[in-house]
């Protein structure tokens, strides 16, 4: 059952695509939670409730529509080892929850990554979409689409007030998470991010890091997303999600030109500084990794770089993980050693 394609590759399909202000907005994001009905939420479930669930979820697999719609590799999070679970996390197809402790949990992936969904996290079925740039309208009716598939085959826990019933009770209600991952260097060098970032939690939306609630906002990249599922509807959580993102995408881009039209010089000076110690750095933290690969992205998006894409920058971002590290180079590793595996790495690839 276990498909290991996906955590040898860095770079899913599904990024390598271009996407509407792609230069900000690296992905957009839907996420739909569903619990089987008349079944123990997972964290309640016994092992053989858990299975039942799963066995279940699995036989959706072979429903026509699904398969028009796209092909889906299974895979049981018991066949992966620790690295391989890190991976999918980097790769930001299944959660860190997931990867850490579920029982009976699988997540079912597409070919292109695009799609994937996990079984038996904190609820029973999380449908997850991924599109690039600035796509979550796309995301959604492609989302929707295959929740529909599930739920003509599957009774769902659904209340008449309150809607779809999930684990978590800010879940309640759409059961949907929209959310778009932002690249911000701009607004954090103009120092106007705390004040945007503040302005957005006060219209339901709220902020997290690259994975998610709890993880930190490294190399600028800030995640946006829904913080109501209840009492909006679909439609209304991504219309006001996608309202604001462009609001942002436009202070940041007012920002680069402050930037590059205030202090040239000393913008250049910054990336090529970044540029500079990425190609010759022989020890490189993921911390700092993250933050100079920001600025040579700055730079590319600013015109003072060529022949550096976005797709090869894209790929830096997940090869430079601990976890794909270790899965590159074959073996466990201290923070030391990936600090020099990591630089090792970065000098091949500007190099190249």
């Amino acid at each position: 059952m276990t498909n290991l394609r996906f955590t040898e590759q860095p770079l899913s399909e599904w990024m390598s695509r271009e996407g509407k202000e792609s230069d900000i907005v690296m992905s957009s994001r839907v996420r739909i939670a569903r619990n089987v009905l008349h079944q123990p939420f997972p964290m309640l479930a016994t092992n053989t409730q858990s299975e039942e669930v799963l066995k279940l979820l699995q036989q959706v697999l072979g429903d026509e529509q699904l398969q028009a719609q796209c092909q889906l590799y299974p895979i049981l999070l018991a066949d992966l080892d620790e690295l391989d679970k890190r991976v999918l996390v980097e790769k930001h197809l299944i959660s860190p929850n997931l990867a850490n402790d579920s029982r009976n949990g699988a997540v079912f992936i597409s070919e292109d990554e695009s799609l994937s969904i996990m079984v038996n996290e904190e609820d029973h079925l999380r449908i997850q979409c991924l599109y690039p740039g600035l796509q979550v309208q796309e995301a959604w009716e492609k989302a929707t689409a295959i929740d529909d598939i599930f739920e003509s085959h599957v009774d769902y826990a659904f209340d008449d007030r309150r809607g779809y019933l999930t684990s978590c009770p800010t879940n309640v209600g759409t059961g949907l998470r929209a959310s778009v991952m932002m690249h911000l260097p701009a607004l954090v060098l103009t120092q106007q991010i705390g004040r945007i970032l503040s302005a957005v939690s006060q219209v339901g939306l709220t902020v997290r890091g690259i994975y998610g609630e709890g993880s930190e906002a490294m190399g600028n990249l800030f995640q946006i997303s829904n913080q109501i599922t209840l009492g909006q509807s679909e439609a209304e959580i991504i219309e006001n999600l996608y309202g604001v993102v462009l609001q942002i995408i436009q202070h940041e881009k007012t920002a680069r030109e402050k930037l590059i039209g205030e202090s040239r010089l000393r913008m250049m000076d910054r990336v090529m500084r970044s540029y500079g110690i990425l190609s010759q750095a022989y020890i490189i933290d993921s911390k700092e990794a993250a933050q100079r690969l920001s600025d040579v992205r700055l730079g590319v998006d600013l015109g003072i770089i060529e022949g550096v894409s976005a797709q090869a920058l894209n790929e830096l971002n997940v090869l430079t993980q601990p976890g794909f590290l270790q899965k590159k180079f074959s073996g466990s590793m201290s923070p030391g050693e990936r600090d020099m595996y990591r630089a090792k790495l970065i000098r091949e690839r500007m190099g190249k």
